[in-house]
């Protein structure tokens, strides 16, 4: 796939103004290198003056808790919602403000400001995400600041920042150890001259899981490799017309033991640690590459540019146990396991047989066991273009930011099913099956985005009126399923859908005095709709209105907000429980729906060296209208939209001196419906988890620490999908030895 204009318009372009007299240049120093590069919000102080809902979570904020699981370290952040599966946050459900959380493809994901979905476009739930032990920051925009970073602009934007190259000679080594099998070694060096500047980075992280398997004792964990080498060229700081170019190249590999099957309802009371043998086999296989090539160019302190040109592969087979054939492949009848843990939940047909199956018994002699491989492969690309130009008109001084993106994905599935036996406990394949079988199709996309938003600073007033324009070409072509040829002879059929948007936003803060500030936005929310003809996108109107405060040694937030849906959009997936291979990633439209609720935060130091954070979400949903779904299952008008928490709260209190801290952070979830008529078995538990964190510093360049997740245990059912229920990660401890130099 190659990338199509505005390339090449860009391109000229680029070339056309450095080519321009210096009419606008002047003396200008370059201090921050390469910060215009990936951050697109800055700092916490920047934050408190953006008019709309922005978070920015520092490396210090990280390093409290020695996270490496993004979901953990987001959950922070209010107005965000995390639905766990693995425990391990490998493939986080995360959604914003009601956007919907089912593999996070509701959110805009970017990584140093690029997006990083597999295929944002043409499918985009993210069975790859950045590996979060590598990141040193997380930036989180909501409402209208984030109209700037679509396609999905109904929840937010968010950010994750990997590390910089340093600004003089520096490294690290991190060593750790934990229970489990857990392991892992993590260590970069970087330094900064007058023109060049580079970094090179490496972690390998691995863990047996906390998990048992039935009768295999296999592990129920991930071995993950992630490596990171970033260049940088650079005229002189002081140069009239300063120019950056920055290169990154990341590569990742991700092998995890991880399963949709979860429990049923009387075995995760016996042990909610349990897997059960049927999942022995399960195994998800990732591989991951990007290059990120960035040049800027400073005219002057008030006119610049950036163009970015991107490029992500992405791989990833999840080869798992999907169902059970009563009757075998060729003529039986065929039930997925979410039907299976329902029916022995509910003492429904052939129950009490099929909990045998689960248990290890042996198959009936014509009864077959599915399992998928799911394998895919992804290519996003696409180059960014963006201005930003600082003046002033009169008593008003303005920030004009104007970018437009190019981008291309698409998602190549080749899938099969298999079938096996079980016998004396264990599976034995009986027919390997067609290879094309459970899917042989190619999704596109090809979008062009255009935005233009103007911070402009009046007296205490600052405005940001916003516009965002999304053009979309998305398509579906499928093969038959006799194998993997791609020949006229095997065509199936093929679907297209085209859609063009133009989405405004305003916000505007006003400056009560110097702590203390009245904000209100309005935009309008869009996610893309399916690629079957005539599918309409997801449409709503977002608003929020809020204050920020501070209070001696403490700062606050409280913010308002509604989103307004037009059609709310759910996609059809496995991981839902509702769809099977022939709908598979088809959007559903869930008609009119509301989520609103309030924000709170407060944070700083209670004392000296008692540092303190608590945030707070209520947020109260509901569909407006009576329908059957594959997705959200059938939906009276008034019912929850599912896995959206009415209450979520984070408490973190510390103590910090020169040479050792320790930190606690516990944070309280209501339960959640996991489909909208939240029938019995069809909502989970409360949850309420405490994790603690402590480090002492031997001296100037080594420190040791010590981490324990989930200190009381906590095992209250946090998911019921993908095919049962499914618990959070148990009691955890490990020790970590830093190195810097």
């Amino acid at each position: 796939m190659t990338i199509k204009a505005p390339l090449s318009v860009i391109t000229t372009a680029v070339i056309s103004i450095l080519s321009t007299q210096t009419a606008f240049a002047e003396e200008t120093t370059n201090d921050d290198q390469n910060s215009n590069v990936i951050k697109i919000i800055g700092s916490k102080s920047a934050a408190k003056d953006i008019p709309g809902s922005a978070h920015v979570v520092t490396e210090a904020d990280l390093q409290e808790m020695k996270y490496t699981d993004a979901t953990r370290a987001l959950q922070r952040v209010p107005g965000v919602y995390i639905q766990q599966e693995d425990g391990l946050g490998l493939r986080p459900n995360i959604g914003i403000r009601g956007s919907g959380t089912e593999r996070s493809g509701r959110v805009t994901l970017m990584e140093d400001g690029v997006l990083i979905a597999p295929a944002p476009y043409a499918a985009s739930s993210a069975y790859y995400f950045p590996t979060f032990d590598r990141m040193t920051g997380i930036e989180v925009l909501k409402g209208p600041a984030a109209i700037k970073y679509g396609p999905f602009t109904t929840g937010g934007a968010i950010n994750f920042i990997s590390r910089q190259i340093p600004e003089d000679a520096q490294g690290q080594l991190n060593l750790e150890l934990g229970q489990d099998g857990q392991q892992r070694v993590a260590g970069f060096y970087g330094q900064s001259m007058d023109n060049f500047g580079f970094l090179i980075e490496a972690n390998q992280h691995q863990y047996d899981g906390f998990k048992q398997i039935d009768r295999s004792g296999g592990d129920t964990g991930f071995d993950k490799d992630d490596y990171l080498v970033k260049l940088r060229f650079n005229s002189d700081a002081d140069a009239a017309i300063y120019q950056q170019f920055d290169l990154k190249i990341q590569h990742s590999t991700e092998d995890s033991d991880q399963t949709y099957l979860g429990l049923t309802e009387v075995d995760y009371a016996a042990n909610p640690y349990r897997q059960y043998g049927l999942s022995e086999l399960d195994n998800f296989e990732g591989e991951h590459d990007q290059i990120m090539a960035t040049y800027s160019i400073d005219f002057s302190d008030e006119f610049g540019a950036d163009l970015t040109l991107y490029r992500n592969e992405t791989f990833r087979n999840w080869f798992k146990t999907e169902g059970i054939h009563i009757g075998g492949s060729a003529t039986g009848s065929r039930s997925s396991w979410a039907s299976v843990v329902n029916s022995i939940n509910t003492g429904g047909t052939n129950a009490a047989y099929l909990q045998s199956i689960l248990d290890g018994a042996d198959t009936n002699a014509t009864d077959q066991i599915e399992i998928r491989s799911n394998r895919r492969e992804y290519i996003s690309e696409g180059v960014q273009l963006n201005f930003e130009w600082s003046f002033t008109t009169g008593s008003a001084e303005h920030n004009l930011q104007f970018g437009i993106r190019s981008h291309e994905d698409e998602e190549d599935r080749l899938q099969r099913n298999s079938f096996y036996i079980q016998q004396g406990g264990a599976l034995a394949l009986d027919d390997i099956g067609i290879l094309g079988n459970a899917g042989n199709r190619l999704q596109t996309a090809e979008a062009t985005s255009i935005y233009v938003m103007d911070t402009i600073e009046l007296g205490n007033w600052i405005l940001t009126p916003g516009l965002r324009h999304e053009d979309i070409d998305l398509s579906r072509t499928r093969w038959n399923r006799s194998g993997p040829g791609r020949t006229n002879a095997d065509f199936r059929d093929s679907r297209d859908n085209s859609v063009s948007e133009v989405l405004p936003g305003f916000g505007a803060l006003y400056k009560l005095s110097n702590d203390t500030s009245l904000l209100f936005g309005v935009n309008k929310g869009f996610a893309p709709p399916g690629n079957d003809t005539g599918d309409q996108p997801e449409e709503s109107w977002n608003y929020e209105a809020g204050i920020r405060f501070g209070l001696d040694n403490l700062t606050g937030e409280f913010i308002v907000f509604i989103n307004d849906y037009d059609n709310l959009l759910g996609e059809c997936s496995n991981a839902n429980s509702g769809c099977d291979s022939n709908n598979d990633g088809d959007k559903e439209n869930g008609g009119k729906a509301k989520v609103q609720g309030f924000e709170f935060t407060l944070g700083g130091d209670l004392a000296t060296n008692w540092p303190m954070r608590f945030s707070y979400t209520y947020t109260d949903s509901e569909f407006e209208s009576s329908f059957d779904s594959d997705v959200w299952g059938p939906v009276e008008n008034g019912d929850s939209i599912p896995y959206i928490p009415e209450n979520i709260a984070q408490l973190a209190i510390g103590y910090d001196q020169q040479t050792w801290n320790l930190f606690a952070t516990a944070v309280a979830v209501s339960g959640v419906c996991t489909k909208a008529a939240c029938e019995q078995f069809q909502q989970t538990d409360s949850l309420f988890m405490v994790d603690l964190s402590g480090e002492y510093q031997l001296n100037e360049q080594t420190s040791i620490y010590a981490v324990i997740d989930n200190i009381f245990e906590e095992d209250a059912i946090a998911a019921r999908e993908p095919y049962g229920a499914r618990s959070v990660k148990a009691r955890t401890a490990k020790i970590g030895i830093r190195f810097n130099f």
